[in-house]
């Protein structure tokens, strides 16, 4: 594993970087450490401050962030703005809330007085935050903001693909006011994960990445006894009844599966409608995929990237082929570089948005998630049909179900095994929702009290 810097729409190789050393390693962990021993201690407002300034400068230098993240995944100016921008939000969220989320609560105790006995949160020490590269700014902030704020320090080790996104970082809360140690970005080989989870010095881990990389990282922490949390794959049921605005659906269908090119965990990608506006519904998402544009990702009229690099594509191409052998058929929506008219691959890192149809039940197709544009469609007789097919995955992220009946939509939503369910959207995310999901989707929350809870030590103090 290399950690390099390769243009998805050019190909173009830019920028390579060495990985850290059993040596480095052990002396990121030593500095890490020893900077907990003082940011811990450090008031509140002082730990903030970092955080606020942070966000200042991701707001007032937003484009040059933003051009980073489509330098090195492809994402559109547009998405990579809007990365940017949550990030914000995400970092002034914490600022005006820690003090209120981290408060000690006081518990009702039989034998004790009302104000005897305190439940606290105080720090526990390194985080170690391994992300990936879909969301290269907002996967680390998400992690990062809470617990920083919480006194605890943050170690990174970020996709290879996106070296220069996790030096970003790591520069960002440097020029923020964080002492060296409070957040450290390292070029980690594989080989030493291990190491690091296994230090006394880190005390969680925090994982999003794919089914693999979490059994992984969960062995490992499980191994050395240490906190985790895992957001991992989802393929998310996107359900449409038969009262929905159709039109309304297929727009957010549309927008839903190809954001980031489709490369999101929480995108919507199994499509369950039901018979009686099936065909409707499939017409209205041909219109409304056919609009895509592909092209430049720094060019403000592209409004779909290439996926983040050639080999994600062929894994795309051989995922199709497979669902395709097992009886299902696919069609192409629109045109992008690199394909001939007949949807045949030649070159390049897009793929076209695409619709599967088809799909022969209990196949393995319908457990496939796709890293790319591409929808499965679903026909279900009615919406107890609807439901049994959404939950019938391994997978338990996000979901959404649209109808007119808003009220009725939540009963569905409560009978989905999922995670999170938005109604007549597609998704939904902000500071202030906890993200995470059941299942294979992984455990644990991020953001809010939640997500900043799961890594402090939330101890009891008795007044005698």
């Amino acid at each position: 594993m290399a950690y390099v810097t390769t243009n998805p729409y050019t190909g173009e190789t830019l920028k390579t970087f060495p990985m850290a050393t059993f040596e480095e390693v052990d002396t990121a962990l030593d500095v890490a450490h020893h900077a907990y021993e003082w940011w811990r201690d450090e008031p509140l407002t002082e730990r903030t401050k970092v955080l606020s300034a942070a966000a200042d400068i991701l707001e007032h230098e937003s484009k040059a962030f933003a051009s980073m993240l489509t330098l090195e995944m492809g994402k559109v100016t547009s998405e990579a703005v809007a990365e940017v921008n949550v990030c914000v939000a995400i970092l002034r969220y914490y600022v005006k809330h820690t003090e209120s989320l981290l408060a000690p609560k006081l518990l009702q105790t039989a034998g004790f007085g009302d104000t005897n006995v305190h439940l606290v949160n105080d720090p526990l020490g390194i985080i170690f935050a391994v992300e990936p590269w879909n969301f290269p700014y907002y996967q680390v902030i998400r992690v990062a903001a809470p617990q920083l704020a919480a006194g605890n320090v943050v170690l990174l080790k970020h996709a290879s693909n996106v070296p220069q996104c996790a030096a970003l970082m790591s520069e960002l809360f440097h020029r923020a006011g964080a002492p060296d140690g409070v957040f450290t970005n390292l070029y980690l080989p594989h080989e030493l994960t291990e190491h690091v989870i296994a230090s006394p010095y880190v005390r969680g881990v925090a994982l999003t990445g794919s089914e693999r990389a979490g059994a992984v990282i969960a062995s490992l922490a499980g191994k050395h006894l240490k906190k985790s949390t895992l957001e991992l794959g989802g393929m998310d049921a996107f359900i449409v009844l038969k009262d929905a605005d159709v039109a309304a659906a297929a727009e957010w269908a549309v927008r839903g599966r190809c954001r980031n090119a489709g490369q999101v965990c929480v995108a919507s990608k199994r499509f369950i409608v039901v018979d009686d506006v099936y065909d409707e519904f499939v017409e209205r998402y041909r219109a409304e995929a056919a609009k895509l544009v592909a092209g430049d990702p720094a060019d403000p009229t592209t409004t779909l990237a290439p996926l983040s690099s050639v080999h994600a594509r062929i894994q795309v191409e051989r995922q199709v082929a497979d669902i395709v052998a097992q009886g299902a058929s696919v069609e192409y929506l629109a045109e992008v570089p690199g394909w001939s008219a007949d949807g045949t691959p030649n070159e390049g890192a897009f793929y076209p948005p695409a619709l599967i149809t088809n799909i022969p039940e209990g196949t393995p197709a319908a457990r496939t998630e796709i890293f790319g544009p591409v929808a499965q469609l679903y026909r279900a007789k009615d919406e107890e049909d609807a439901i049994r097919i959404a939950n019938d995955s391994p997978y338990g992220l996000g979901g959404s179900v649209f109808s007119a009946d808003v009220h009725h939509a939540q009963e569905i939503a409560r009978r989905l095994d999922t995670g999170m369910v938005t109604i007549n959207r597609s998704s939904a995310s902000g500071p202030d929702i906890p993200f995470g999901g059941v299942k294979n989707s992984g455990y644990g929350r991020e953001l809010i009290d939640l997500g900043l809870k799961e890594f402090v030590n939330q101890k009891v103090v008795i007044n005698g």
